[in-house]
């Protein structure tokens, strides 16, 4: 919704300064057919479209090297491709990220070369759409290299730091970058009185601190397997059950989600939610079947973190997990919550011994 909502800004910010801008162009403003605001519609259009291109070489990228991309979604200050796993090792995320600015700077390039080339044409709007392009996607592609979380110029950062110092150090370093560089633009936005600018400040930390917090959360999970976490083990609901059937047993059992089996296999989950979405009326004659949600379920003995990409991935408040072949419990998002605090509690209860020194062997050793 950020982004439908900063086109008609960002229109009305270009149209004030239309003139200016098509000087910038070369081109003389007052043989441009069309309102200035139309004109700064189409900019702004122009740049989600530029930023839609630079989101899709991430993607593309990352479903080369083995990466796994949910989706690209576009907000007030950008975009964002959803990737649920990332490919490694970390030279492998740094070129992903680093293809993304790389694509900007071509297209703005190609732009450039368009706009020269109709300069002498008298195509006063052609012209002026390329310049447009061309310092758009520059701008782009220069914006995103700061070494600073989010902006893709952070991940390179922690890609070629990640081999080396980890992923935890890496990101920390890359995510106290972005809050720095977040500071500056804010100070940046508060002398000159520039509301965007201020509003990239607020994005950019948080999401350096978003980016910070979610590696921080899967070295907590670290070897934690999903039989570890408190999952709220249960016996699956049949698909031949009804619905009514199902919410009364919810209501006697006191629980919101089911996994549902199916001639002995899995057949995803059934929530409280599913069951009131369906009119009182339908549901002695509608089945489980008719409403359950298809996901994939996690083994017991998977690693948490896989867990975690289930959730992500599958865009649900609850997986089924299955033991042994057979479904036996569902996995919240609060149960990885609780998971992680008391992971939390257990290393403040039970702290680990820092690592043994190795001692030297010889004389090139110490040096």
């Amino acid at each position: 919704m950020t982004f439908l909502i900063v086109l008609p800004l960002l229109a009305v910010g270009f149209g004030r300064v239309f003139t200016d801008a098509a000087r910038a162009a070369g081109v003389p403003a007052d043989r441009l057919r069309g309102a200035p605001v139309l004109w700064g519609l189409v900019v702004a259009i122009a740049l989600f479209a530029s930023v839609l291109v630079h989101e899709l070489a991430h993607s593309l990228y990352a479903l080369r090297k083995g990466g796994r991309v949910r989706d690209i979604t576009l907000i007030m200050i950008g975009g964002v491709s959803q990737i649920s796993e990332l490919p490694r090792p970390g030279r492998v995320e740094a070129v992903m990220a680093l293809v993304g600015p790389l694509t900007s700077l071509a297209l703005g390039g190609a732009f450039y070369l368009l706009h020269r080339a109709l300069a002498a044409t008298g195509q006063f709007e052609l012209t002026f759409t390329a310049f447009h392009l061309f310092y758009l996607n520059v701008a782009l592609g220069l914006f995103n290299l700061l070494p600073a979380f989010p902006m893709d110029g952070g991940r390179v950062l922690r890609g070629l730091l990640e081999e080396r110092w980890g992923a935890l150090r890496a990101t920390r370093v890359s995510a106290d970058a972005g809050k720095v560089f977040a500071l500056l633009f804010a100070i940046v936005g508060f002398v000159t009185v520039n509301i965007l600018l201020m509003v990239i400040a607020f994005f950019v930390y948080v999401g350096a601190e978003a980016e910070n917090r979610s590696v921080l959360v899967k070295a907590l999970l670290g070897k934690l397997r999903v039989r570890d976490l408190p999952i709220q083990r249960t016996e699956p609901a049949e698909a031949s059950t009804s619905v009514y059937e199902l919410g009364e047993r919810m209501i006697r059992e006191r629980r919101v989600a089911y996994p549902v089996e199916e001639e002995g296999a899995v057949a995803g989950i059934v929530t409280l939610e599913d069951v009131k979405k369906v009119p009182r009326e339908e549901r002695h004659r509608l089945q489980v079947r008719d409403v359950v949600r298809r996901v994939e379920p996690v083994d017991a003995a998977d690693e948490a973190a896989r867990a975690v990409r289930a959730l992500m991935t599958s865009n649900v408040a609850v997986v089924p997990v299955v033991e042994q072949g057979h479904l036996v419990a569902v996995l919240s998002q609060l149960d990885l919550a609780r998971g992680l605090q008391l992971k939390e509690l257990e290393a403040t209860q039970h702290p680990s011994p820092p690592p043994p020194i190795a001692p030297w062997t010889s004389a090139e050793q110490r040096v």
